[in-house]
């Protein structure tokens, strides 16, 4: 995954109709959905817990269907990207004890991994406005940032690739 240069304004407009479009979309769906299902296939008397439970759950699989069909739109662009982002910091979080390991060994790939992790961390918590972690972060890279140069590495985010995270 490259790092791509995101407008913040129009990420946040863009996921805050999104959002507003799921919500609704949601409500909608699940009582529709709940409603007929107690109209055709119950008497109408007595709680229907269960088939409201089954109104909200078809349309949470309809609007994932319809986010998955749609992801490729270019409205969809910065909001897309975001979430692909996030998958990659995941994918890198959960074997970050592995790779810290290696990055103590002065592994080049960990530390590719590492500086890819940290930029993509500082881009997501600047979108997201997220500033109460984004010191210690900023720290840690700086810190990996000193160990690149004292080693005399070229590593650049461009470097990454998730197969990296195979090795780890």
């Amino acid at each position: 995954m490259k790092l791509l240069t995101i407008d913040k304004q129009t990420y946040r407009k863009h996921l805050n109709v999104v959002i507003a479009i799921c919500v609704v979309s949601l409500a909608v769906l699940s009582l529709l959905i709940s409603q007929s299902a107690i109209y055709f296939f119950t008497d109408r008397e007595g709680s229907h817990f269960w088939l409201n439970v089954m109104g909200v759950a078809v349309a949470m699989m309809l609007i994932g269907t319809a986010l998955k069909k749609v992801n490729q739109h270019a409205y969809m662009r910065e909001v897309y990207y975001v979430w692909k982002l996030k998958q990659q910091i995941n994918y890198i979080y959960r074997k970050s004890r592995k790779i810290d390991a290696a990055v103590a060994e002065n592994n080049v790939d960990a530390i590719t991994v590492m500086n890819f992790y940290y930029k993509a961390c500082e881009q997501l918590y600047t979108l997201d406005d997220n500033t109460i972690t984004i010191n210690s972060l900023t720290k840690k890279s700086n810190e990996l940032q000193d160990k690149i140069e004292s080693l005399n590495l070229k590593v650049s985010v461009e470097d990454y690739q998730q197969s990296l995270l195979d090795k780890f």
